[in-house]
């Protein structure tokens, strides 16, 4: 089920849009093929990442998919999210099991394949890799190689989403890749027709999968 979820995974961004904007937005890429939204308020108080986490449920829960918060693990288990994804910088891997408990899912970053089957063996349910390609959204983040992205696959034996400046033009990319999804920000978040957009990103991250099962 984890696999599936991660295919097409969107990472929010809500800097400059009114929350009615964002929400709409949000339901929008719900409404036409994301799998799983991560909920990402870097500057939000949290009060605000509250009010949001919640806002956000409602529309998730509409449309089935599961709801991660970024980072927060008190706001996860404050408006019962389906898990929470964790960087470097945030509680220790087996800290934050053993808060969520162990049901809820446990996305941690990994750049490298150590870091990938230490969090594997913390606890981690899935993993993120990238920066794959430049982006705007994380600044000066190093990209990752693609040959690091299958490493870290391999070795971890986990479902690895790739996330990073991926947009419909670059995703070919990753098509020899054993990933189980994209995580996307600013291609979903910005697009002019968001329908459009998710649309044609879910039908390329399908056939990349498709490939990949058949190739095996």
């Amino acid at each position: 089920m984890i696999d599936e979820a991660l295919t097409l995974y969107l990472v929010t961004n809500s800097d400059g849009l009114s929350d009615d904007v964002f929400f709409t937005r949000v339901e929008e890429a719900c409404k036409n093929g994301v799998t799983l939204v991560q909920l990402r308020e870097k500057k939000a108080s949290t009060q605000e990442f509250y009010q949001k986490a919640l806002a956000i449920k409602g529309i998730t829960d509409k449309y089935g998919i599961p709801l991660i918060t970024n980072d927060r693990v008190d706001v996860c288990l404050a408006v019962d999210a389906a898990g929470v994804h964790i960087g470097d910088d945030e509680l220790p891997v087996d800290m934050t099991r053993r808060l969520i408990g162990p049901d809820k899912w446990l996305g941690v970053s990994a750049k490298t394949v150590e870091r990938a089957l230490e969090a594997k063996e913390q606890g981690a349910d899935h993993l993120g890799v990238g920066a794959m390609f430049p982006t705007t959204t994380k600044e000066n983040a190093p990209t990752t190689d693609i040959s690091v992205l299958q490493d870290i696959i391999h070795a971890a034996q986990l479902p690895v989403v790739a996330i990073g400046g991926i947009k419909e033009e670059n995703m070919a990319a990753l098509r020899d890749t054993d990933i189980s999804g994209v995580a996307i920000v600013s291609e979903i978040m910005q697009a002019n027709d968001i329908t459009k957009k998710t649309q044609a990103l879910k039908q390329q991250i399908v056939d990349i999968k498709e490939k990949n099962h058949h190739d095996r």
